[in-house]
């Protein structure tokens, strides 16, 4: 079965590690290890970055668990057995939200797309061939990634960057 640490420490790197952060145009306005303000107001962990006590290990505790409990179990990564085919749909869930990247993993492995992944879905993800699984995903999400772009073109200035981060996963 797949283990949350190695994706974990996969996607924080993709994140941008322990940093807090603000860009220009970005929706979710400020982050701290990619955890959007706008998206998570109530998170736990804004009281230690508001004081500017970056260097707590509740801090670092509560990203983990944030992490963990929003997207983690929400894609029901515990019962992935590839390792791989975790962390692709981990990360995914962490870029786009867990609903998204549920409903193209299950265009990928031919289930009904509900956004939920349930027993069918994973029984389908658990029979995939990683390698291949993590190519169609890539696939899917630089797909999704244009259409973001064509509907809204200032979030063309994102484009690299999810294309990098969806290319790097397959090194």
């Amino acid at each position: 079965m797949a283990t949350f640490d190695p994706a974990f420490d996969k996607m924080i790197r993709n994140e941008g590690g322990f940093k807090l952060t603000h860009i220009e145009g970005d929706r979710g306005g400020q982050t701290y290890a990619g955890i959007a303000r706008n998206a998570h107001p109530d998170w736990p962990g804004w009281r230690y970055v508001d004081a500017n006590d970056l260097t707590q290990v509740e801090l670092t505790q509560s990203v983990r668990d944030f992490y963990r409990r929003e997207f983690w179990n929400r894609i029901g990564g515990d019962a992935i057995t590839h390792q791989t085919i975790a962390e692709t749909l981990f990360d995914f869930a962490v870029n786009a939200g867990s609903g998204t990247a549920a409903k193209l993993a299950q265009i990928v492995v031919g289930v009904v797309p509900d956004g939920g992944i349930g027993p069918k879905t994973l029984a389908a993800l658990n029979g995939c061939e990683p390698e291949l699984f993590a190519l169609k995903y890539a696939l899917a999400k630089v797909s999704r990634y244009a259409e973001i772009c064509n509907r809204d073109r200032t979030q063309s200035k994102f484009l690299l960057g999810w294309i990098n981060r969806t290319l790097k996963e397959l090194t």
